[in-house]
């Protein structure tokens, strides 16, 4: 399994960037190569909701089906894959110096053979690429709601 960590300290009130990171309308803005996540379920926050991913990685469309699986307001998210590509998530938000600490953790598992390996060459730097393009994203929402 490859795993991607990422921290960083987001100048902004926490409630609000937990706020943007669990819309699930605002994914496909802030992550990047995710071009679709859409419910599949009425309930579209929270424990126990659940989201069709599409994520371009260049060459290829992975899809997924995560369900939330731990959700503390304002604090955790944790998405698992439950079809698909396996891919989980888990956001981790704090009060630190003022602003708030994000902590995310991309987990992925590739299929073995030829594609795992060609896959493999794509998916790591491109998942640590999509973890620091959505600080920006984060940082440039908050900037427009002050």
């Amino acid at each position: 399994m490859g795993v991607v960590r990422h921290e960083a300290l987001i100048d902004g009130p926490r409630d609000q960037i937990f706020t943007y990171v669990n819309g699930y309308e605002n994914v496909p803005e802030y992550m990047f190569g995710v071009q679709r996540f859409e419910p599949t379920s009425d309930i579209t926050s929270g424990l126990g909701s659940v989201f069709d991913v599409t994520i371009d990685v260049g060459p290829k469309k992975l899809k997924s089906t995560v369900e939330c699986t731990e959700w503390v307001e304002n604090e955790l998210i944790v998405l698992e894959a439950i079809e698909g590509f396996k891919a989980d998530t888990t956001w981790k938000f704090a009060d630190k110096d003022g602003g708030t600490q994000v902590l995310v953790e991309f987990g992925y598992t590739l299929p073995g053979g030829l594609a795992g390996r060609a896959l493999g060459a794509i998916i790591g730097p491109f998942a640590s690429q999509g973890v620091r393009y959505t600080d920006s994203k984060i940082k440039a929402h908050l900037a427009q709601v002050d």
